[in-house]
């Protein structure tokens, strides 16, 4: 194998596929990067038996071949090359290495054969639909800090994915929850969309996703079937990931609908205030106090070996005076992901659970289980 290809663009399309490979590989030829030539160019793949990357880079490709090296020796290679410089990249059969060159520089890397690279085949993927990369980056930011980090309960380490009526419309939701708190937002149903099987991303492909996202075009194509998906992005390239082999709770179950006490707060002011008091706290995770009535809110946080801490602030809040306490990071957390400028929070009780959105009817809809305080 003979190629040319440019460093830019190399170095882009390695950033791409380098990241699902695992620092520490049992499986030798898992630590490695396919590099192999065809019609439009040099086509990189790389792979944990659980997610592939496959990526097309345009190469002026002199011999044709396939070899493969590692992963991330090759990117970081190409990234200190200098800007602007030509990388040629050569394998002789007889040696098992390649040859990386660039102006001054030159790389022999060990190679071990294509013959022995896994094939994450995709099988049929019989549902199909397009989807424009904005809403699918905001389907995936404004859930993917509730996704669980419990291995003992995998089927909540992801974010589910399904088709649901609401009032007559279409609506495709996604939904993560750890347990602590849940996170449900919605966006109108991608034409094709209708009769898809719910799916529970990884959480792995689900950050791969997301980098994807931001590199991509204007809109991703996906195609998916109950055990694995396929999302081909407008720059060329493809992932494919299996799911998650389990079925998501009944997370409507636990989204209250009759919470009547309302309180509106600004939302940035609120969370500057959460940050402050929470200072005082041993470890973020402490509960922060939230005391309301007659249009004020106190948030006070105590710590038995630091002292205390207290911050008043003014809101809308009508209803009998209620004390509630919640994690100060999953409630800074849940308001950084609302857009507005307010933060309407609709409460029951001290023990029951919360809902937060920016306004009645927002897409994004949240809910927080109280802390004892």
């Amino acid at each position: 194998m003979r190629v040319t290809v440019e460093r830019a663009a190399l170095l882009r399309s390695l950033g791409h596929v380098h990241r699902v490979v695992e620092r520490r590989n049992t499986i030798p030829i898992l630590s490695n990067v396919l590099l192999r030539t065809g019609e439009s160019g040099l086509q990189l793949k790389a792979t944990d038996l659980d997610i592939e990357v496959t990526e097309t880079v345009a190469a002026d490709v002199l011999d044709a071949g396939a070899t493969t090296v590692p992963a991330h020796v090759i990117y970081d290679i190409v990234r200190k090359l200098p800007e602007g410089a030509q990388v040629s990249l050569e394998t002789s059969g007889e040696t098992g290495q390649m040859t990386i060159r660039s102006g001054r520089s030159r790389f022999a890397l060990g190679a071990l054969p294509e013959g022995d690279f896994p094939d994450l085949a995709a099988g049929e993927l019989p549902h199909s639909f397009a989807i424009p990369a904005a809403e699918l980056k905001q389907l995936i930011e404004k859930t993917q800090f509730a996704i669980s980090t419990e291995e003992t309960r995998y089927y909540l380490n992801g974010i589910y994915f399904h088709t649901v009526e609401v009032e007559g419309a279409l609506k495709l939701r996604a939904v993560a929850t750890d347990g602590h708190r849940l996170a449900r937002v919605e966006t109108e149903a991608p034409e094709g969309s209708r009769g898809m099987p719910g799916i529970i991303v990884p959480r792995k492909a689900v950050a791969e996703i997301q980098k994807l996202v931001d590199d991509g075009g204007e809109s991703v194509q996906v195609e998916l079937s109950p055990a694995k998906i396929r999302l081909t992005f407008a720059g060329g390239v493809t992932l494919i990931s299996k799911l998650i082999d389990g079925t998501f709770p009944d997370y409507q179950r636990v989204i209250p609908t009759g919470n009547d006490k309302r309180l509106t707060v600004e939302r940035d002011a609120f969370a500057k205030a959460v940050d402050r008091v929470s200072t005082i706290s041993s470890e973020r995770g402490r509960a922060v106090k939230l005391a309301m009535g007659d249009g004020r809110l106190a948030l006070s946080v105590t710590n038995p070996d630091a002292g205390s801490a207290t911050e008043e602030l003014d809101v809308d809040y009508e209803a009998s005076a209620l004390d509630i306490g919640f994690n100060a990071r999953y409630l800074l957390d849940i308001t950084a992901q609302l857009q507005g400028d307010t933060a309407l929070f609709k409460l029951a009780d001290p023990g029951s659970p919360t809902l937060i959105q920016d306004r009645d009817g927002a897409p994004a809809l949240y809910v927080l289980m109280p802390m004892r305080v």
